[in-house]
C-alpha cells in the first residue's frame, strides 16, 4: 500500500491509497477486509476459549456456539445490508443477496465476495443464533449472551479496521490535522470514522474484559450483555454524525430528522441495553 504524508496549507493530512487486495494468486484474491473479519472471529474465539477454561465449561459447547455465531453473523449482516439499505435492488437480484457474486454490465456473474454487510443485521443474526443454540444445548441464554457480548466489540474492532483498508464508511470532510485523504474516493481530507469506531470498540472490550468476572459475580447474568450493546450502539449513534451517509435516501433522513439509517437502527439496541441492565441488575439485588 501507499501511505504518504503531505502538507496541505495549515494542516497535515494523511493520504491513503491502499490496495484492498492483500494477496492475489491467479483468480484467487484475499482482501484485507476478509482477512480482518477472519482475525476478528479468531480473536473472539480465543478469548471465549480462555473464559470457558476458567469457568471449567466444556469446550464442545464453545465449538458448537462458534458455528452458530459464524453462520448467524454472516447471514444476518448480509441480509441486513440488503433489506435495510437497498431492498429494491436485491429483491430483484436475489442471487446477489444470497451468494458472494455480482453481475457486470454484460450480464455475467463474477465471484466478488459479499459487497455489503450491515453491523445491525449481524447483531440480529447473533441474537437469533444464540436463541437457537441455547434452546438446542439447554444452556442459560443470558450467560451465553454475556460471553458473546464480551467479545463482540473485539471482533467489531477488526471489522472496522477492514473497512478502513477498503476506504469505505468514510467520514465527513474535516480540517483536523488527523484528517485522511481517501484517494479512492476524492481529494478531501476526511474524518477516519472507521478508526474512531474501531478504537471505541476496542476500549469497550478492554473495559468489559477487565471487569467481566467482577460484574458476573456481583450481578445476575445478562448485565454484561446489556452494558455491551448499550455502549456499542451509543458510540455508533454518535459517530454517525462524523460519517458520510452510505445511501442516497439517508440524505433526506439526515436533513429532515437529523439522523440516518444507522442511527435509527441503533436506537432499539440502545433502549434494549438500558432495559436489560436495569432489569437484570435489579433481579440480582432482589435475590440478595
Amino acid at each position: 500500500y501507499i501511505l504518504n504524508k503531505k502538507i496541505n496549507k495549515m494542516n497535515l493530512s494523511i493520504v491513503w491509497n491502499n490496495d484492498p487486495i492483500f494477496l492475489e494468486l491467479g483468480s484467487f484474491q484475499l482482501r484485507y477486509y476478509g482477512l480482518c473479519w477472519a482475525i476478528g472471529v479468531a480473536a473472539g474465539w480465543l478469548v471465549l476459549k480462555s473464559i470457558y477454561k476458567k469457568e471449567k465449561q466444556s469446550e464442545d459447547l464453545l465449538d458448537s456456539l462458534f458455528l452458530y455465531i459464524v453462520f448467524g453473523v454472516i447471514i444476518g449482516a448480509r441480509l441486513g445490508h440488503c433489506f435495510f439499505y437497498d431492498p429494491s435492488y436485491f429483491l430483484s437480484h436475489p442471487l446477489e443477496m444470497l451468494l458472494p457474486i455480482s453481475k457486470d454490465a454484460l450480464g455475467n456473474y463474477h465471484l466478488t465476495g459479499y459487497a455489503g454487510l450491515a453491523s445491525h443485521g449481524g447483531a440480529i443474526g447473533i441474537i437469533i443464533s444464540i436463541l437457537l443454540y441455547s434452546k438446542k444445548k439447554r444452556v442459560c441464554i443470558w450467560d451465553t449472551f454475556d460471553k458473546l457480548a464480551l467479545v463482540a466489540p473485539l471482533t467489531g474492532f477488526f471489522i472496522r479496521v477492514g473497512n478502513f483498508f477498503n476506504s469505505e464508511i468514510i467520514g465527513e470532510p474535516t480540517s483536523a490535522p488527523w484528517g485522511i485523504v481517501f484517494m479512492k474516493i476524492d481529494n478531501a481530507a476526511r474524518h477516519p470514522a472507521q478508526l474512531y469506531e474501531a478504537f471505541i470498540y476496542l476500549i469497550i472490550f478492554l473495559v468489559l474484559y477487565r471487569f467481566y468476572f467482577i460484574i458476573k459475580d456481583k450481578y445476575q447474568s445478562g448485565v454484561i450483555f446489556g452494558i455491551s450493546i448499550f455502549f456499542i450502539f451509543l458510540s455508533r449513534f454518535i459517530i454517525e454524525y462524523f460519517k458520510e451517509v452510505q445511501e442516497s435516501f439517508e440524505v433526506f433522513m439526515r436533513e429532515t430528522f437529523f439522523i440516518d439509517m444507522g442511527q435509527l437502527l441503533s436506537l432499539p439496541f440502545i433502549i434494549a441495553g438500558t432495559i436489560i441492565i436495569i432489569k437484570r441488575a435489579h433481579a440480582k439485588i432482589n435475590k440478595s
